[in-house]
């Protein structure tokens, strides 16, 4: 199946080996993404948290020339705050906060039925680290690691956030790493 996602197993190393399915349709590889440092954030269009978009579409602005993607997984997981179709959640997003990041279809980031990406985030940074509302977001480096993650309450323009984007940012990468 196209899209499908790798399982998550032992051989999975990097956050590039996944696959979503774009809210457009088609497949939607993070593995476009290598190189830049990636802010993956479940998404609900009707949670007290919603306002949160206007952050993530602050820091896109901010930081998508340096190398950041940010990248909307919407869910309908955490108390039916996304009930709407694909259609219906990229037309709220786009003309209410007027969000042009990426954006996945919607898909299940806990239990079971839960996105393999967010099988391997929760096998590789713990119980702590597993969504447990809307707008949980996991920070990947341009390399593909998973080097961090952040809470719901947690703003994406928080400074603890923008230090965390900033340190990862390609260019910041390459410097520390020539040190």
């Amino acid at each position: 199946m196209i899209g499908a996602p790798v399982s998550a197993n032992p051989a999975t190393k990097s956050a590039h080996d996944f696959v979503f399915t774009a809210i457009e349709g088609g497949p939607l590889p993070l593995s476009q993404f290598a190189g830049q440092a990636i802010l993956v954030v479940n998404t609900a269009s009707q949670c007290g948290f919603t306002h949160q978009y206007a952050d993530l579409a602050e820091i896109w602005q901010r930081y998508r020339d340096q190398g950041l993607v940010v990248l909307a997984v919407p869910s309908n997981d955490f108390g039916g705050q996304e009930p709407g179709s694909e259609d219906e959640i990229k037309e709220f997003c786009e003309v209410t906060y007027g969000i042009d990041f990426p954006m996945t279809s919607k898909v299940h980031v806990r239990g079971d039925k839960a996105h393999e990406f967010y099988k391997w985030a929760a096998a590789e940074l713990g119980s702590r680290a597993k969504p447990r509302w809307n707008f949980h977001k996991y920070l990947v480096s341009p390399g593909g690691e998973l080097v961090d993650w952040f809470s719901t309450a947690t703003s994406p323009t928080s400074p603890r956030v923008i230090v965390a984007i900033e340190t990862h940012l390609p260019a910041n990468e390459r410097v520390g790493a020539a040190d």
